[in-house]
């Protein structure tokens, strides 16, 4: 098996500094050709290509296989002109010497484009890349850079933003102030950040998709989603109303007013997104899971706690009037109406709250076929 070893020289720096036309084929050519080139350009980084060259030449050779080693120069003139005398020495090292496959070594950017000329010929087992060690920072950079900007989904999601905020940021200083300009685009940019981390491009992207194949399929869930939707407006609509008429102050009063008067809402609100997913189930399904008959108790049981939790905050501020018990009149019995206390009523929410969870709990259970106090083990 025979490998061709080949050192490429785009830019045609050999010939130009020791005045040798290419291609140089054979080791001890090539060996004095690094001499000639090191004596006229020390620094050349064309010197350590051409050596990486005959230092694997040497490791194919000691491995048993047939190395030859060359070096192909193009052309001062045009790009096409440059790959043309390239093409056109490659193809005299194959008619020549007939390898079997190539390893070709670059040093730059500009040479790594004639390895397609060089696969359209002969098989490319490897591309070996030569980079200086004092200036392997700034390649790995030019590189990193280089790769960066061919990648059209990372372009859009860094460069963009940052043209962006390199355009606002001296129109909002001049109309609105720095401090203002940089709060906005700090805002701004936490906004974007959290929209391509949490992935809502990609979901809002499904959505159409998801949302006709919903009205395609007869979905009950499409018309409880968009109940559900209305009625959580209208529970913030109602907290906005409750901080308003809230005498209280205080961030801790003025959040558990928000809580206190949305959280009926917005659990009727999860509740008839969850009674549309469990009718889906129901139609589509033939065994119904117990984790969505569980879900509607679930989501009144945790909106009594929180509505429970902020009615205590409030009683206690002094935003809302005590919970009256009502008076109960059954037969000779007969129970007068009372208040009940702050941590009374939250007992007394709690307590609502946990039995309605496991009342919840067992009807899934009974309608999904498993009982509490035997379940069911899968093998």
């Amino acid at each position: 098996m025979s490998t061709l070893v080949l050192c490429v020289d785009r830019s045609d720096d050999v010939r130009r500094k020791t005045g040798i036309d290419g291609p140089v084929v054979g080791y001890e050519a090539v060996e004095a050709l690094v001499t000639t080139v090191g004596l006229a350009d020390p620094e050349d980084s064309r010197v350590n290509s051409i050596l990486e060259s005959l230092r694997v030449a040497s490791d194919l050779e000691e491995s048993g296989e047939e190395a030859i080693v060359a070096v192909v120069s193009g052309s001062t003139e045009a790009i096409v002109s440059a790959d043309r005398a390239l093409a056109r020495q490659i193809d005299e090292l194959l008619a020549d010497h007939d390898p079997d496959s190539a390893v070709v070594v670059i040093d730059s950017v500009e040479d790594e484009r004639v390895v397609p000329i060089v696969e359209s010929r002969v098989r490319v087992d490897s591309v070996d890349r030569v980079v200086v060690r004092q200036a392997h920072d700034i390649e790995s950079t030019y590189y990193l850079l280089k790769q960066f900007l061919a990648d059209e989904e990372l372009r859009g999601t860094v460069l963009i933003p940052i043209g962006v905020t390199l355009l606002a940021f001296p129109i909002l200083s001049v109309f609105f102030g720095t401090a203002l300009a940089v709060a906005t685009i700090t805002a701004t940019l936490g906004a974007f950040l959290l929209y391509k981390g949490l992935g809502v491009d990609e979901y809002l992207a499904d959505l159409p998709g998801q949302a006709r194949d919903a009205f395609y399929s007869g979905r009950v869930s499409i018309v409880t989603y968009v109940v559900a939707a209305g009625l959580a407006l209208v529970g913030v609509f109602a907290g906005a109303l409750g901080i308003a008429g809230t005498p209280a102050a205080g961030i801790i009063p003025v959040t558990m007013a928000f809580v206190y008067y949305s959280v009926p809402w917005l659990a009727l609100a999860a509740l008839s997104a969850s009674t549309g997913r469990l009718f889906d189930e129901l139609i589509r399904a033939d065994e119904l899971s117990g984790a969505y008959l569980n879900l509607p108790f679930g989501v009144i049981a945790t909106g009594i706690v929180i509505r429970g939790f902020s009615a205590y905050f409030l009683q206690r501020s002094g935003a809302i009037a005590a919970l009256s018990f009502p008076e109960i009149q059954v037969g000779a019995l007969h129970l007068d109406a009372f208040p009940l206390t702050a941590e009374e009523r939250l007992a007394v929410f709690v307590v609502v709250g946990v039995l309605v969870s496991l009342l919840g709990v067992r009807i899934a259970s009974y309608f999904s076929g498993a009982t509490l106090a035997e379940p069911e083990f899968v093998d």
